[in-house]
């Protein structure tokens, strides 16, 4: 009883000493960040850390099945996972360049990277899906900046200036997606009727051909060769 009382006590005192009314929850807020330790906690706008083992359900999205969380990378984006891109180094007399899976290729790499190894990912937001949004870190090292490094991400916006130039750097030395026709994320999301697995090459030859905008070097190539042959 005394405790209680004791207690009641000083949050009060705190509580007038404040500018304006507070709840005992607002006292906590900017002394620490919180952290993920059990159950699942949705994101309410503050900073949280998630730390464990995590699953890669695509070449951006890790999951985290000791707290049910799932947590894509901020401040990139990479190919879905039925998304093709194409080569744009001719092979024979084929009229269609060769097809590449930047989906699976990204998503490969996201899980080689991580593989069983601890995960620390620091929450920043969430995204339209629920899913939460976090820069993650293996071994002390950024993830995305990774992902850009090597050319199988692509920076947003707002995107870190480590990021924009990591991904500048890919797309100079053209590695990753960057070496080949690759259509914008978003404009696949936007325009691909068939999102399945079992997605075929020719399908996103189709959208390349009828793309809105460019987003990697090889493009620029396209403009110089005939219309039949340079998509």
């Amino acid at each position: 009883m005394t405790q209680g009382v004791v207690r009641s006590g000083i949050v009060a005192l705190l509580t007038t000493a404040l500018p304006c009314p507070a709840h005992a929850a607002d006292l906590l807020q900017g002394l620490r960040t919180p952290s993920v330790e059990g159950d699942p906690v949705p994101y309410s706008g503050q900073a949280m850390k998630i730390t464990g083992r995590a699953s890669i359900i695509d070449g951006r999205t890790l999951w985290f099945p000791r707290y049910d969380q799932k947590v894509r990378l901020a401040a990139i984006d990479t190919c879905e996972l039925p998304q093709w891109s194409y080569d744009p180094r001719r092979k024979g007399e084929s009229a269609i360049p060769k097809p590449v899976p930047c989906g699976p290729l990204a998503n490969a790499w996201l899980k080689r990277t991580v593989g069983s190894a601890r995960a620390t990912c620091i929450v920043q937001g969430s995204d339209s899906d629920g899913a939460l949004l976090g820069r993650c870190t293996v071994n002390g090292r950024d993830v995305a900046v990774e992902m850009l490094r090597v050319g199988w991400a692509r920076a947003t916006s707002p995107a870190p200036a480590q990021y924009l130039a990591w991904q500048n750097h890919a797309m100079s030395a053209r590695y990753g997606m960057w070496e080949t026709y690759v259509l914008d994320m978003d404009e696949w999301r936007a325009k691909a009727v068939d999102r399945t697995l079992s997605r075929r090459p020719i399908a996103d030859f189709n959208l390349l051909a009828e793309r809105e905008r460019e987003i990697s070097p090889p493009f620029e190539d396209a403009r110089t060769r005939p219309r039949r042959t340079d998509r």
